[in-house]
């Protein structure tokens, strides 16, 4: 786990001006640098590289590395270089790595019966310079058919993000793992030049040295849902990127190598087709699972668990404390009872028989927050950050790795807007007749409020409105943009299982690596602390989105195949306890000032130019008006404000385009 980037520049043959002897300037590096070094306090490194490809054209490489030893501590470091080719002058192969490769000794085994010969002891970054000397990239029609054939890309069982340099072929290759765990942006610079990093914000520093703008449809999708569903700086899930292709153009060659269910050749950004044919049942899933958590167990430094209150980090926490024999649990006191699922995570932990720490995480909500939406760099309206963030800091104090149980609720079919789907499909003629003005309520999980949600999605975008912060009609009078970003097709004539189906899709194909894997990333790298997710495993990912909605929900029973399984594990109290989510009150926040996070909210929607430099003009009106009903009770706008503030800080910190002005890191608070 660390923080990877770095440049590629092309200087085609025939050049006005010829190559430089450096034409990737060391500035260049320590800005990519200055982004990524929270993550990785155990060791930096950089690497440098040139190629002339056969047209011509020259092609200069420079890596940036800042490491996180988990696997390998001594052995490990990045950038890791091909020995042989440091001997004979060819064939070099240089790769920077984000992740965790689950299988990697496995793959050193296969390796190694081929005739590679290893230098470090058990190192998962050099089986990627091996496994890409003897498989290569390996894309291939119908990779997704099994995971051991093809290339190196199909071989890996992993969360990862990595950036290969062939100088024999003079390309690099951006590699992201299928589910979409880690991170990895990219983008076009001027003078034939491509920077990526682990981080928006890296790259966005040395982006707008030339551009003083955002794209304007990012900004509209943040508005809506809250994230970008297509980010246009980002290694889409699953696929590789491949740098330089064109000497003309230079653009990029954009592969799926591993849609889990879908046919390559069908893959489509935004409508996948995905066939759920296979039932699942409770002995495969209880298999599954138990199986990914034991390949996520792989650890040089100590390992714990996150545990809330719900089945699906308490089924990690009991199959990882089955096969470790001892295992350190954590979960978080929130300062809201309304929120606080400390209770019945120590009920949990009392049954599995972990060692069990409730943490009292003192954090500063305005400041930590300046500092998280800054050091991501785009604006993330999932509030869930802040609390993410506290016990991530909190936990690093007693370990390096934490696993997780995100994943559970996108795959398996766990929240409420799976159900009314149909509902929302069928009845939509109706639902856009109810007034819903007169349905607003200052009680957001009131049944009022949420009729009023649905009244609204069938008057918008549809599901997608369910998921979303600024619905159809407001996100219309806010900024003068309906939405609709890659909405599933929910018809009257679908099933009900097929309409079901297609929301849990849609939420494991945006939500899960738009909202949630991002969340998780920026929170726990933040602190230098590693999260695993063994509910994303390639198998258990594959089972699971092919599995019949019936096998998964029994008896239209919201998660009902994961609680069979949860009852043999945990105590019936916590399998039938309902959803609480992982929230805070951030509402009752804006409205008490606690943490200064009204002072926070006001100082930055009163100013004269909330959002500077970001193309989309919203209307001030209509936010003012959100404010007086918010704090007046009349209507609860609480996601809707945070979003409108976490784009604010964003826009702020662009400076008018001079590039992201860095927040400095909170002082720690203690952890009780």
């Amino acid at each position: 786990m660390c923080g990877i980037g770095g440049v590629l520049r092309v200087w085609p043959a025939g050049a006005a001006v010829p190559a430089p002897e450096v034409s990737i300037p060391e500035s260049w590096l320590d800005t990519i640098d200055e982004g990524i070094k929270h993550r990785g306090p155990d060791g930096h490194g950089r690497f440098r590289d040139r190629a002339v490809r056969a047209d011509g054209a020259t092609v200069d490489v420079a890596f940036v590395h800042r490491r996180l030893a988990i696997i390998d501590v001594a052995d490990g470091q990045q950038p890791m270089v091909s020995e042989r080719g440091r001997h004979d002058g060819e064939g070099l192969v240089a790769v920077v790595f984000n992740g965790c490769i689950y299988n990697h000794r496995e793959l050193r085994k296969e390796l190694e019966a081929a005739g590679h010969r290893f230098v470090t002891d058990h190192s998962d970054t050099e089986v990627l310079v091996h496994g890409w000397r003897e498989w290569g990239l390996g894309i291939s029609k119908l990779a997704h058919t099994n995971i051991r054939s093809g290339g190196l890309c199909t071989r890996l069982e992993g969360m990862f993000a990595a950036a290969m340099w062939d100088r024999a072929a003079a390309t690099l290759s951006l590699l992201r793992d299928p589910a979409g765990e880690k991170p990895l942006y990219y983008h076009q610079l001027e003078g034939g030049a491509w920077a990526f990093a682990s981080t928006a914000q890296s790259v966005e520093r040395l982006r707008f040295r030339d551009r003083g703008m955002y794209d304007t449809d990012s900004v509209y999708g943040w508005l809506h849902l809250g994230f970008d569903p297509v980010d246009e700086l980002g290694v889409p899930p699953g696929c590789s990127d491949v740098l330089p292709v064109d000497s003309e153009t230079m653009y990029p060659r954009l592969t799926p190598y591993d849609r889990v269910g879908a046919e390559a050749e069908d893959w489509e950004l935004g409508s996948p087709a995905w066939t759920r044919a296979t039932p699942l049942g409770v002995r495969s899933a209880e298999a599954l699972l138990a199986r990914a958590v034991d390949r996520r167990l792989d650890a040089d430094v100590p390992l714990g668990c996150f545990l809330s209150g719900g089945i699906d980090s308490g089924l990690v926490a009991a199959f990882a404390r089955q096969s470790l024999g001892k295992l350190s649990t954590f979960t978080m006191r929130m300062p809201d009872p309304g929120c606080d699922e400390s209770a019945a995570a120590r009920e949990t932990a009392r049954h599995i028989g972990t060692e069990h720490h409730t943490l009292d995480c003192k954090g500063s909500p305005a400041t930590d927050l300046v500092y998280l939406i800054t050091q991501l760099g785009f604006p993330l309206g999932d509030s869930s950050l802040l609390p993410t963030y506290w016990i991530s800091r909190a936990a690093r104090q007693h370990v390096r790795v934490v696993l997780t149980g995100d994943g559970g609720d996108e795959l398996f079919g766990g929240y409420e807007r799976h159900m009314a789907a149909p509902a929302l499909a069928r009845t939509s003629w109706l639902l856009r007749l109810l007034p819903s003005r007169l349905l607003d309520s200052s009680e957001p999980k009131s049944p009022r409020a949420k009729l009023a949600r649905l009244a609204r999605a069938a008057r918008g975008n549809g599901y997608t409105d369910l998921v979303g912060i600024f619905q159809g009609a407001d996100l219309w009078r806010l900024a003068r943009h309906p939405g609709h970003w890659s909405a599933p097709w929910l018809k009257v004539w679908m099933s009900r299982d097929s309409v079901i189906s297609a929301a849990m899709n849609w939420d494991t194909d945006y939500y899960l690596p738009g909202d949630l894997m991002r969340k998780v990333d920026t929170a726990t790298m933040a602190v230098a602390l590693e999260a695993r997710a063994p509910f994303l495993d390639r198998e258990l990912y594959a089972a699971a989105r092919s599995a019949t909605i019936a096998s998964l929900l029994p008896d239209g029973e919201r998660k009902g195949l994961l609680k069979a399984v949860a009852r043999k594990y945990l105590p019936e109290s916590i399998v039938n306890r309902p959803k609480q989510g992982f929230a805070i009150p951030i509402g009752e926040w804006f409205r008490s000032d606690y943490g200064s996070m009204k002072t926070l909210l006001m100082d930055h929607l009163h100013s004269a130019e909330p959002w500077p430099n970001i193309g989309v003009e919203l209307n001030r009106r209509f936010v003012e008006q959100m404010l007086d009903e918010h704090m007046s009770r009349t209507r609860d706008h609480s996601q809707r404000l945070y979003m409108l503030l976490v784009l604010s800080i964003w826009a702020r910190s662009l400076q008018g385009g001079a590039g992201f002005q860095p927040a400095a890191a909170p002082k720690e608070k203690e952890a009780g």
